[in-house]
């Protein structure tokens, strides 16, 4: 039994054509698990017919971090599917996420091919990489779905449709409620591959995406401020002291670099506030414990930083 946990907020308009893909699954041995961050836009008694289905409503909006861990705890599986209520899966995509993931225990998990949903000849994510400037990269964003056909390890996986094995979960903890929303799939990637564990890109497993239906907009006053918030608490969080200080400098000038980008888009001040919270803020975070068994990981994960430094240079410029 796999647990397909959706996290909601104000989704009524898409839930249903999300659900209704769900049970056209050609691997049928699901459950699922609806989180609603206190929705005012239905009662979600329509839900009631579904079977294998619960619905948790809380109290009020929390984001989607403990949205979604709140139905990990409601759980019992071995693997776990987060997925946004704005998606529509094609028949065999579950199916083709349990069988990457079940390929080698080491994976911790696995993300889609998530398309454009209102422009279905272009891929909206590929899986995600991260590199010394703090900058995330949509792998595939606004490309022919012609590319990306190579399933393979990337450094992060996009939550908004993929599995993850429980039991590293367990181990390496849950999502980190102090990011409310936006940056916490890179998070808890980075955490997974300090621990030694991979994360995979599965070029089959492909799904539909509208994306920010929750949010509104690509770019809007409350989504940049979190998003560069979230961005101070990521390195912060997973980098050893010894690699934050020698990072620093590129890390300075990735984060003046956004700035300059948000004053252009007319989001300076809004970028600028959630930069100062999150320096105002990191004692609320806690850092992953560095452990010297782990210090292989440590040195592999800087390599692939600067790798996808150059990456995301060429990829621009390509562009």
């Amino acid at each position: 039994m796999i647990d397909i946990v959706i996290p909601n907020y104000n989704g009524n308009k898409y839930l249903k054509k999300c659900i209704d893909s769900l049970y056209s699954q050609t691997y049928c041995n699901f459950r699922i698990i609806i989180v609603d961050n206190a929705s005012t836009d239905s009662d979600y008694k329509w839900l009631n017919p579904y079977n294998n289905l619960i619905f948790k409503k809380l109290d009020e909006n929390y984001g989607f971090d403990k949205a979604v861990n709140e139905g990990i705890k409601l759980s019992n599986s071995e693997y776990i599917v987060l997925l946004n209520n704005d998606t529509v899966a094609k028949e065999n995509w579950l199916e083709e996420l349990v069988t990457c993931i079940e390929r080698e225990k080491n994976i911790f998990s696995v993300c889609s091919k998530m398309i454009m949903y209102n422009e279905k000849d272009f891929i909206d994510d590929a899986g995600d990489e991260y590199n010394l400037l703090g900058w995330t990269l949509k792998r595939g964003d606004g490309e022919r779905i012609s590319k990306y056909n190579k399933t393979e390890e990337v450094f992060s996986s996009c939550a908004g449709a993929a599995i993850y094995r429980r039991s590293i979960l367990d181990k390496i903890g849950y999502f980190d409620e102090h990011f409310f929303a936006y940056m916490e799939d890179v998070d808890i990637s980075y955490r997974a591959k300090i621990y030694g564990y991979k994360n995979i890109y599965c070029a089959d497993a492909q799904i539909y995406h509208i994306g920010s239906a929750t949010s509104g907009s690509k770019y809007n006053s409350f989504k940049v401020k979190l998003a560069a918030r979230n961005n101070v608490y990521v390195p912060y969080k997973n980098m050893h002291i010894l690699q934050l200080l020698i990072n620093l400098p590129f890390l300075a000038l990735g984060f003046l670099v956004k700035y300059l980008f948000f004053i252009k888009k007319g989001y300076g001040k809004e970028y600028k506030e959630g930069f100062i919270e999150g320096i105002k803020t990191l004692s609320k975070v806690k850092k992953v414990k560095f452990e010297f068994k782990n210090i292989k990981n440590y040195i592999n994960i800087e390599w692939i930083l600067i790798k996808n430094t150059f990456k995301y240079i060429i990829y621009k410029i390509a562009k």
